[in-house]
């Protein structure tokens, strides 16, 4: 049994511009906390070999501290490194692969053309090839593994299935035709299994998760390659987690959002979006109350005004004009921010008219 892990898109040193200098910092050291563990995995489930599908790096800027962990990181694995440079960092006689000094255990494609690493202690091919641009093309088009009896794995950083892509687009037709037992993918952050022919198919997903968009458990996947079988199994490499929910918030939104909760959230981030027809959410309220329970929380008022708001609209009064304007604004308006912004002017209006508290908005 022949043991690999699967990593990509480690986007190391990403700019996180949406952060302050300080926060941004401390993102990129959890960045390198992934890969520390990444490390550490493959050590301790006994891995023969590690490979790294891509975009380890997210762009060609880099900081020292992350080159020279990388570096020395890989240079302490018993296993063997491959690495098949992606879009965000192409192999370049000025990129970071071709800059540093790598460890001997340690390989980096460096063509677009398909090169074949031979380990004749495992009975292993490992074939892979690298990004040299941005944007690229074809890199496995043509390709059969050697057929001498020894089982074939690639890495290669590629857009399976989807023929438009500017990032080497691979086919179902090229993947049945390789000959390949394992193809180990990056480029896509969202984790995928498949098998086409005779291949397993593995795309990780990215590392760890830089936003909402990239959402749940990041990690790798194991590899366990027999003569008869390939089996994938994930590994999770911590790091904070992106969480998305969306919730009615009726007419207790703090309780509603409790409810939904899990035991400790405390280490990751959050963004919970509040639906259904219900009065407006006090979003700082409920920002002041719960933010305690996050390393980061942002709420989102997507609800919609009871029936009630509505009420007197039409009565033979200033306030029935007011709001029939109003009610007819929010149903013709085919932009939601329109609608909202009709019901938020109907709730203040209503306020001052009855003499309450006029609402905070958010």
């Amino acid at each position: 049994m022949i043991r690999l892990l699967h990593a990509a898109d480690l986007h190391l040193d990403s700019p996180f511009s949406s952060l302050d200098p300080q926060q941004a910092a401390h993102r990129r050291e959890e960045q390198r906390d992934v890969l520390r563990r990444l490390v550490r995995e493959c050590d301790g489930l006994g891995c023969d070999v590690l490979l790294l599908a891509g975009d380890l790096f997210d762009s060609d800027f880099f900081y020292r501290e992350s080159a020279e962990l990388l570096r020395s990181e890989l240079g302490r694995l018993k296993a063997r490194v491959f690495i098949a440079p992606g879009n965000h960092d192409p192999w370049s006689p000025s990129s970071i692969y071709a800059r540093l000094q790598w460890p001997e255990n340690v390989y980096i494609f460096h063509t677009r053309n398909i090169e074949t690493v031979r380990i004749s202690a495992l009975n292993l091919n490992v074939c892979g090839a690298a990004f040299l641009e941005a944007r690229q093309s074809g890199l496995m088009q043509g390709f059969t593994a050697p057929a001498d009896g020894t089982m074939s794995v690639m890495v290669l950083h590629g857009d399976l299935g989807n023929p438009a892509s500017p990032y080497n687009p691979i086919s179902e037709a090229e993947i049945a035709a390789s000959g390949l037992r394992y193809l180990a993918l990056g480029h896509v952050h969202r984790g995928e299994q498949r098998v086409i022919g005779g291949t397993t198919v593995g795309v990780p997903g990215c590392a760890m998760g830089r936003g909402f968009d990239e959402t749940g458990v990041k990690g790798a996947l194991l590899v366990e390659l027999s003569e008869t079988d390939c089996r994938l199994t994930q590994i999770p490499l911590g790091g904070r987690i992106y969480q998305s929910l969306s919730l009615p918030a009726g007419d207790d939104p703090l309780a509603a959002i409790e409810t939904r909760l899990p035991p400790d959230s405390s280490r990751d981030i959050y963004r919970i979006t509040l639906t259904g027809s219900c009065p407006k959410p006090d979003l700082r309220a409920l920002q002041r109350q719960l933010a305690p329970r996050f390393h980061s929380l942002e709420l989102v008022d997507a609800t919609l005004p009871p029936a009630e708001l509505w009420q007197a609209a039409g009565e033979d009064s200033l306030k029935g004009v007011f709001l029939q304007l109003l009610q007819e604004l929010y149903t013709k308006s085919p932009e939601e921010a329109e609608r909202r912004l009709a019901a938020e002017a109907a709730e203040l209006g209503l306020a001052v008219m009855e003499g309450r508290e006029v609402p905070e908005l958010w």
